[in-house]
C-alpha cells in the first residue's frame, strides 16, 4: 500500500474505500472494494466530465456515461493496490482540471494519452 497517498484537494475517497486498509490476505485488493463505491466513483468521473465537457443532449450525456465507466474499469484493472486505484483517479481527474484551467478556450478538448494518435 502507498502510505504517502493524499486525496485530491478537495475530495474525500467515497464512502466504502479505506486506501488504508490492508490486502486480503491471499487476495486481491478488489475483493474488499464495494461495488457501490465503483459506482460512486464513475458518478463522481461522471461529473468531472460534465463540468468539462457540457453536452446538450441525452446521447452526450450517455456518451459521457460510458466513459467515466470505461476509464474507471481501466484504472481498478490496471491498479495495484486500492490506494493506488485511488491516486490514479484522483491524478488523472486533477490533470482534467488543470488543463482546463491552463487552455478555457479548449475546454471541450481533452486528449487521450492513452492512445497514440487519437485525441
Amino acid at each position: 500500500m502507498d502510505s504517502n497517498w493524499q486525496p485530491v484537494q478537495g475530495s474525500n475517497p467515497p464512502d466504502g474505500v479505506d486506501p488504508s486498509a490492508p490486502v486480503p490476505a491471499g487476495g486481491d485488493w478488489r475483493a474488499q472494494l464495494q461495488p457501490e463505491a465503483r459506482s460512486r466513483i464513475v458518478n463522481r468521473i461522471l461529473e468531472t466530465l460534465r463540468r468539462h465537457l457540457p453536452v446538450s443532449v441525452p446521447e452526450g450525456l450517455n456518451e459521457l456515461q460510458r466513459i467515466a465507466v470505461r476509464f474507471e474499469e481501466k484504472i481498478y484493472t490496471a491498479a495495484t493496490s486500492q490506494s493506488d486505484y485511488l491516486r490514479k483517479v484522483s491524478l488523472k481527474m486533477l490533470s482534467m482540471e488543470t488543463r482546463t484551467q491552463q487552455a478555457p478556450g479548449n475546454a471541450q478538448v481533452i486528449p487521450n494519452q492513452n492512445y497514440p494518435g487519437q485525441g
